[in-house]
């Protein structure tokens, strides 16, 4: 831009996107590589799950067979909507997809929610009329659906993006299910205390849907575009105003693509005139300062001294 168009007052832009794309891309990968594991030692369990059901006569196994179905088509939404999130950027979705792993995981959100409901349903009825299943099979199915869930839960732990947050409940639900069924299965193997069943069912229940709810809250805000992170939003503020020539900001938006890739844009206002050579020093000072924050896309405006900002209000 000519130094003509500055001293007329016109605004001045930067737009600076993370040097980390590549980052981004690798980290999209091992999203998907785990979501993958997730899906398929999910479905083929399920599989499993109903053929032990309905050879152990468990009723609660059938009802957890049908909540794992759930969950094996929800994951594989997630997947593909990991998958497709990774596509470029267009014209018309300029941020590029990243916000679909973002609907895929308030989807999966409100399945578990519902299929939480629904195993409710199922267990509280049979705290007054328990029926005594068949405890050897139980045990056996308990003890591989522990070890097919806590190995898809172990790829899934510490995954960023708020999809593989809520997968990992998913399989932490199944995880505790199996085992609670793998406690009662044992202790029915001494005592004739059928309703133990169905009374840990409610408590896990119980449990997972609170941590899931919360999930869900935050997903539908950062949809809404909430602040994602107020501590890091404060740190970005102050690395800014401690830059050379930064006055004060405003207008400032600090949101999120799909809760791991975050967007900020803000305008400065300028203590004096700078000439074209000081800006683009200005420029990379900015860049230097926001690159520990990992931030995806940014948009810095730069406003001159008695400039009106042209977005009016402040």
């Amino acid at each position: 831009m000519s130094k003509h168009g500055q001293e007329q007052g016109h605004h001045h832009h930067s737009h600076a996107h993370d040097h980390g794309h590549e980052h981004h891309h690798h980290h999209h990968d091992i999203a998907e590589d785990r979501i993958s594991w997730a899906f398929w030692l999910n479905f083929i369990f399920t599989i499993i799950e109903f053929v032990g059901g309905w050879l152990t006569n468990s009723v609660a196994i059938m009802a957890d067979a049908v909540h794992d179905l759930g969950d094996s088509l929800s994951i594989g939404l997630a997947w593909y909507l990991n998958k497709v999130g990774k596509r470029d950027a267009t014209e018309q979705y300029s941020y590029g997809f990243k916000r679909l792993s973002l609907l895929g995981a308030l989807i999966n959100g409100l399945i578990l929610v519902v299929g939480s409901v629904w195993v409710l349903t199922e267990a509280i009825p049979r705290l007054w009329s328990p029926e005594m299943p068949v405890t050897e099979g139980m045990i056996m199915l308990a003890i591989l659906g522990i070890a097919a869930n806590g190995f898809a839960a172990y790829k899934l732990h510490g995954g960023d993006t708020l999809n593989e947050k809520v997968l990992n409940w998913h399989l932490l639900e199944d995880l505790l299910g199996w085992v609670a069924v793998l406690i009662v299965a044992i202790v029915l193997q001494f005592v004739d205390w059928p309703v133990l069943d169905p009374l840990l069912s409610v408590i896990f229940t119980l449990f997972i849907l609170f941590n899931v709810v919360k999930h869900v809250i935050y997903t539908v805000k950062l949809f809404l575009q909430v602040n994602p992170d107020n501590d890091k939003r404060a740190a970005i503020l102050a690395s800014l105003e401690e830059i050379e020539h930064v006055g004060a900001l405003h207008h400032v938006h600090f949101w999120s693509l799909d809760g791991a890739s975050h967007v900020l844009t803000a305008h400065l206002e300028l203590e004096q005139r700078i000439d074209v050579t000081a800006l683009i020093e200005l420029k990379a000072r900015i860049a230097t300062a926001l690159e520990p924050f990992n931030l995806d896309h940014t948009t810095i405006e730069f406003e001159m001294p008695g400039e009106r900002c042209r977005d009016n209000t402040k």
